[in-house]
């Protein structure tokens, strides 16, 4: 099992309306295992706006976020248990999903 957290200068519903998809956690997912693209994924628990839980229908790696407001931002933790979830990749995808939550996100202009 391995485990990080950062405090995110983003909202908890901003991040959430990011994590609670998916696609996303199909990607997450995919990069853990370490396959190409997107795997299905079930969502074991979820209390919107603070945590979510998931697994990979395609191994034994699941993936907890929690989110809990701290001062101008957000603690995000999370938790990967399962394959490869100790290792250099587990330690890699835990970083960077932190960094993608935490980059800027790029909205289209809306025309009115």
């Amino acid at each position: 099992m391995a485990t990080i957290e950062r405090t995110l200068v983003k909202s908890p519903p901003e991040l959430w309306e990011l994590v609670d998809n998916r696609e996303l956690m199909g990607r997450w997912s995919a990069d853990l295992v370490g396959l190409p693209g997107v795997v299905d994924v079930t969502v074991l628990e979820r209390e919107p706006g603070e945590r979510l839980v998931w697994k990979a229908a395609a191994g034994q790696a699941s993936i907890e976020l929690a989110l809990a407001e701290k001062g101008w931002g957000t603690n995000v933790s999370i938790r990967i248990t399962g394959r490869d979830a100790g290792d250099d990749r587990g330690s890699r995808l835990e970083e960077e999903l932190l960094d993608e939550l935490g980059s800027p996100q790029r909205r289209p202009f809306s025309r009115t």
